[in-house]
This record gives C-alpha cells, sequence and structure tokens, in this order.
C-alpha cells in the first residue's frame, strides 16, 4: 500500500507540472527558474542594509522624499562637515535680511569654525526676478564662501510642493495664514532632506537672525557636555525663539523631514518640532543660556507686518569674565550660588529676603582694568533687587582674601538692572574687587542673573 501511494503521489505531481506548462504562460514558469537572479540590484542592497551590522538609520538614506533640486550657487564638499546649518528665505514685502543674516554667520566665526560648517541657504520662493537678483548679490558677497563650500544655494520648483491652498484651517487661522505656515513647514521639510549627511549635526535657523561670536565652538562644547550624560538627546535649543537655533543629528533629519511634510497642513513648524522631539522620547526641553542666536528682522515675512520679537537671553560676545572668586553673606537658595551669576551659562544667583549693607563680592585673581558693567536682576519682573549699588575695590584684604579695603561707588540700580561703559576714563586704575551693595533691606527675594564685565585687555 506504502508503493501505491507513492506512486499516486509522484503522479499528481507530474500532472499538476503539465497542467501549468499547457495552462500557464511561458514567461511565468522561466520566470520561477530566475527569480533571484530578477531581482533588482538596489532591492537586493536594501535587503542587506537591514541586516547588516550599521544601522540603517545611521546610513541617511531611507524615506527619500520625492522632490528634485536645483543648484543656484556653490557645491558641497565631499567630505562631511561637523555643522550643517540650514536657512530658508522668501521674498519679503518689507526689506530683506538674508545677506546679513550670512554676513553674521560668517563674520562671527573663525577661518577653523567656517571650515568646519557649511550654510545651506534654500531659496523657497517662486519669483523668477527676484530670485536671479538674490543670486547675483549672494555671488559677489560671499564669493570666497562658494568656492571653498562653506555655502550652497538650493532651489525647489513649485511643481513638487504638495496643495497650499484649501487646507484645513486648524485654530480658526485664516486661510493666508494657513497657506503661508504651511508652505513653511513644506520648505523646512525639504531644506532638512538635502542637509541630511552633509554635516554630522544640523542647526535649524531663520533669515532674519545675527548670530554670537564663535557660536560653534559653543555648539561644540554643549554637545560633548550632552553626550556625556546618560540621558539620550533629540534636538538642543540655543535660542528661545521660534524655530530658531534648534540643533538634531545628522541620522534624525530623514525622520524629520519626513514628519514635517507628513503634517506640513496641520500646525505651525515650532509646534511641530515640540511633538518630534517628544516622539523622539526626549521629554524636557534642553535650552542653553545665554541663548547664541537673536532675531534681528523688524517685519515679518508673512504680510510685512511689524515684527519686535527678541530674545532676552541672547549675548553677541561670549562671555569670559576675569578668573575670580564670589562671595556673598546672602543666604543662598539651594544651589543657586554666587559664583553662577559670574560665570557664563544659565545660572544665577538667587538669594533670601537682603538686607541693608548686605553684599555680593567679586575678588578678581588678578588686578583689572574695568571698561564695563552690565548687571541685571530679577525674573518676569519679580525678584528684583529695589535698592543697590556697584562699586569697584582696590587692594585685597590680606587675611579673609573675600573683598577690598576701599570701594567707590559707579552708581545706582534703575528698575533692577546696572549698565556703565566708558568706566576706565573715571577710573583708570586696575580694580581688585567688584561690589553689589544693598541700600536698603527688602522682603522679595533677589535673583542676581548675570554679571559681565569687559576689560582693557578684551577690549583691545
Amino acid at each position: 500500500m506504502r508503493r501505491r501511494s507513492r506512486k499516486n503521489v509522484i503522479l499528481g505531481v507530474l500532472l499538476l507540472v503539465g497542467a501549468l506548462y499547457y495552462f500557464c504562460p511561458f514567461d511565468i514558469l522561466t520566470g520561477m527558474t530566475r527569480s533571484f537572479e530578477s531581482i533588482p540590484k538596489h532591492l537586493s542592497r536594501q535587503a542587506e542594509r537591514l541586516i547588516s551590522k550599521e544601522s540603517w538609520v545611521e546610513q541617511r538614506d531611507y524615506l527619500p522624499l520625492n522632490v528634485t533640486y536645483r543648484l543656484l550657487a556653490g557645491a558641497p564638499s565631499n567630505q562631511q562637515k561637523f555643522l550643517a546649518v540650514g536657512l530658508s528665505s522668501v521674498k519679503r514685502k518689507k526689506g530683506s535680511y538674508l545677506v546679513p543674516t550670512l554676513q553674521s554667520l560668517f563674520s562671527q566665526s573663525s577661518p577653523q569654525e567656517r571650515s568646519s560648517m557649511v550654510v545651506v541657504v534654500l531659496i523657497a520662493d517662486f519669483d523668477v526676478t527676484w530670485i536671479n537678483r538674490t543670486i547675483r548679490e549672494i555671488n559677489s558677497t560671499f564669493a570666497s564662501e562658494l568656492e571653498q563650500g562653506q555655502l550652497v544655494v538650493i532651489h525647489v520648483s513649485q511643481e513638487w510642493y504638495p496643495p497650499l491652498t484649501g487646507l484645513k484651517r486648524n485654530y480658526n487661522d485664516a486661510p493666508d495664514r494657513v497657506t503661508f505656515r504651511s508652505k513653511q513647514n513644506v520648505d523646512y521639510s525639504f531644506l532638512i532632506h538635502y542637509s541630511a549627511g552633509l554635516g554630522k549635526y544640523y542647526l535649524q535657523l531663520e533669515d532674519d537672525v545675527f548670530s554670537a561670536k564663535n557660536f560653534l565652538t559653543t555648539i561644540r562644547k554643549h554637545i560633548e557636555e550632552q553626550n556625556m550624560k546618560k540621558s539620550t538627546w533629540a534636538m538642543l535649543e540655543f535660542s528661545a525663539l521660534g524655530y530658531i537655533g534648534k540643533l538634531y543629528k545628522s541620522s534624525s533629519l530623514p525622520l524629520l523631514a519626513r514628519f514635517l511634510l507628513l503634517f506640513y497642513q496641520e500646525m505651525p513648524c515650532d509646534w511641530l518640532m515640540t511633538h518630534f522631539r517628544e516622539l523622539m522620547t526626549q521629554r524636557e526641553t534642553i535650552l542653553f543660556k545665554p541663548s547664541l542666536f537673536q532675531h534681528m528682522g523688524t517685519f515679518s515675512s508673512f504680510q510685512g507686518t511689524y515684527n519686535k520679537l527678541k530674545d532676552k537671553d541672547f549675548e553677541q560676545g561670549v562671555y569670559t569674565n576675569p578668573s575670580a572668586e564670589v562671595y556673598s553673606n546672602i543666604s543662598t537658595y539651594q544651589k543657586n550660588l554666587p559664583k553662577l551669576a559670574w560665570e557664563a551659562g544659565e545660572g544665577f544667583f538667587w538669594g533670601r529676603s537682603p538686607g541693608r549693607g548686605d553684599h555680593l563680592t567679586v575678588v578678581f585673581q588678578e588686578p583689572t582694568v574695568v571698561t564695563g558693567i552690565l548687571v541685571e536682576t530679577g525674573s518676569g519682573g519679580k525678584d528684583l533687587l529695589d535698592s543697590g549699588q556697584v562699586e569697584l575695590g582696590q587692594e585685597v584684604l590680606t587675611k579673609e582674601k573675600q573683598s577690598c579695603k576701599t570701594f567707590q561707588s559707579l552708581g545706582a540700580f534703575i528698575d533692577g538692572k546696572f549698565e556703565m561703559q566708558g568706566i576706565d576714563k573715571l577710573h583708570n586704575s586696575a580694580s581688585s574687587c567688584l561690589r553689589i551693595l544693598v541700600t536698603a533691606g527688602q522682603k522679595d527675594w533677589v535673583i542676581v542673573q548675570k554679571i559681565r564685565i569687559t576689560t582693557k585687555q578684551s577690549a583691545s
């Protein structure tokens, strides 16, 4: 019986093959025999990529967008830079800030910093006359940067954009407002997609900002510090404003580009970026102070409306106050120590209700000729120093070394702030101390946000 059943099985298989040969076209059968040979090479590479040791995310060539770019000026380097800086620019009804923005980025960077970055500009307008005029100006102003691969200008034709009218009116925005912010999302999506891989990190800016001196070095330092921590991060912020100064890892850019395009009509880009950060499992913002970028535009790119938005934490110079020790007899709240007001960064001094005669004293490591002083107190209009004055002192006390023998008053605080320049014209001798003296007690606590000084050495 076993032999008979085997014969039946073999006979059935032969009948099935014969039927396939008779009823099926020849090319299907031959295709079955050479199916592995006919797989396109790019499909095979994609399959191999998914099981390779290198993560397919790290290769940054996934989730491609259906878009074609036109190179208007410059050409990216074959070697990946440390930082790619992206900004999108459109024709404004009033004024243009693109060239001053680019001048600020390059002039505030050292030659070594410029060689470590590439600035990518997306001309996101469809007015041919304006585009040609803008490119001529860029070519004449930034010939060196274009030649060295530090500046690249691109354009995307209007045919590659999704519908920009008749969109959902979320938040009851007017139709023209919805069109503007939706197109901006697509602009950023195309810009970010192009920039993937050009730099190890990507910095998003707008076309109407100016930058702090040596911003790239400061960014590099904060990245290194952040990477040493155990927690992962998706976005670092170097300005509190809009979509300015937001930094991403290059490996995240294909995802971000696709995310902005998928939800382009839902909400403004600065809202979308928050959702993206949270989806990438970074729950809290990581904002560094002082800010490295300041909004310079007076008129918005949307309808040319007046825009006075400024970042209160921006400092154009990278402050390095002289080496010093800082002391105070005001009771300190938690870990908000006096020295945090002296050091550049996001820290500050926070003290409990100061009394008359209380002080915060800075003792310089070396006598210094002070040319300018800025002291800011309070936060959001609260915890200001109501009554106080700023003084310079000479001759450090020998024993305690926490103060000076004599002090000269420079002036009083006004609305919690003291600012004075040209101090060396009044006091041209070197000083050993700077003191903030409380001249009347107050019930409110006091925050000293920052103490910034310029010296004869740093001014030269």
